[in-house]
């Protein structure tokens, strides 16, 4: 067994688990939000009943009761919903250990951006992580976190901060994926560091039959709104890398806030469609996450290659064997690959010509390929690469 075979089924069984875990945790993040929204005062509550709702599933109803705070007494069968975040969190970084940190030449460092070691791009990421909560925490905990409006702002310059940072630090891909990363780490942190000891504490006070601290309470609702309306733009970075119009964009920054925008409209007009209100109130947020989308398709559409003079197939042969040929070859010699990523060989002009589109899309009006750009492809490269290809059609 070869290191690069193992480390290939570490990173489908991380990915798995990351997956499992986190439909878990996303799943429980919009229940709960969703049912909290459609909490109704009713006749004969019971005394610190916040509110009750009615539902039915699964061929059955369930009567669901919140407290202000906590009830007098709590059972021992009390269910915490914690391990699907942390498991998130874990799988996460063991996939961004597996797949960036152990390729960081490849996947994490592109020389054209910012030359660096792999120790030290693995130290700036860590480093943004753990800085990116503090920040984070800092402002929640500030008087800024007592006005949402203002929070809000906050935190989406804080995100976009660290957005252009990743994106003059590291790769296309790897870039996108640090901004998915270090939301993530801040919606994980959320729930280990504030949410689940609040909880703890309420808990602890009762059994010693004191009154909990409502400030408790009120501070884990804080971080729980913050975790679900960020759900929405995490999953899209998380996924980005499969997208080099998003990571190979020359300012990929700005695409994360019309995402950020995008997901956040969205979920707002879900919640607030959960919570009952008048479509009046909200109308509007469906709107504009409309224009940010319109913003991000014409920012991303492709370059127009076709007025280009004619390009020769031995020039085009000459630079997908120095650029692409290492790792798209029947057997690559690029020592991260033992055959071909998706069995893509780029050694003939009939390659070149079969899989055209893909060579437009990731190496032509992006720079996703080659990765890290590792054999320095120049622009210009890039641009007789898409007038060939434009004279195939």
């Amino acid at each position: 067994m070869t290191l690069t075979f193992a480390m290939e089924w570490l990173n489908l069984l991380f990915r798995w688990g990351h997956l499992i875990v986190g439909i878990g945790w996303i799943g429980t993040s919009f229940y709960f939000i969703a049912l909290d929204l459609s909490l109704r005062k009713r006749e004969q509550m019971k005394e610190g009943v916040l509110g009750t709702a009615w539902e039915v599933h699964g061929g059955g109803f369930y009567h669901v009761e919140k407290y202000m705070v906590a009830p007098k007494e709590l059972p021992s069968d009390l269910i915490w919903y914690k391990w699907e975040a942390y498991l998130t969190w874990v799988t996460g970084f063991a996939l961004l250990v597996v797949q960036y940190y152990f390729n960081a030449t490849s996947y994490l460092i592109d020389p054209s951006v910012l030359k660096l070691t792999p120790g030290e791009a693995i130290l700036i990421s860590v480093m943004s992580l753990v800085a990116g909560w503090l920040v984070y925490d800092r402002l929640c905990k500030s008087p800024i976190g007592r006005s949402t409006p203002l929070l809000a702002v906050s935190l989406f310059v804080l995100i976009l901060g660290a957005a252009y940072l990743f994106t003059h630090v590291f790769s296309g891909r790897g870039a996108f994926i640090h901004v998915g990363a270090f939301v993530g780490t801040i919606m994980a942190v959320n729930v280990f560091g504030i949410i689940i000891p609040n909880q703890k504490k309420i808990a602890a006070s009762l059994m010693k039959g004191e009154a909990p601290d409502p400030a408790l309470g009120a501070m884990g609702k804080q971080r729980s709104v913050h975790n679900n309306y960020l759900t929405l733009p995490v999953l899209l970075m998380m996924v980005s890398n499969h997208y080099p119009m998003l990571t190979g964009h020359p300012h990929s920054w700005l695409l994360v806030a019309l995402i950020l925008v995008i997901g956040g409209m969205v979920r707002h007009f879900l919640n607030r469609h959960d919570a009952g209100d008048p479509l009046a109130k909200f109308w509007w947020s469906l709107p504009v996450a409309a224009v940010g989308l319109i913003a991000a398709i014409i920012m991303t559409a492709p370059k127009d290659y076709s007025s280009a003079d004619a390009v020769s197939d031995a020039s085009v042969l000459t630079i997908a064997r120095t650029h692409c040929a290492a790792c798209h070859a029947a057997v690559p010699t690029h020592e991260a690959f033992e055959e071909a990523p998706k069995e893509i060989h780029l050694e003939t002009i009939e390659d070149l010509k079969r899989y055209a589109d893909q060579v437009m899309v990731q190496a032509v009006q992006s720079d996703a390929m080659p990765l890290g750009n590792e054999t320095g492809m120049s622009d210009d490269e890039r641009a007789l690469l898409g007038a060939w290809i434009s004279q195939q059609k």
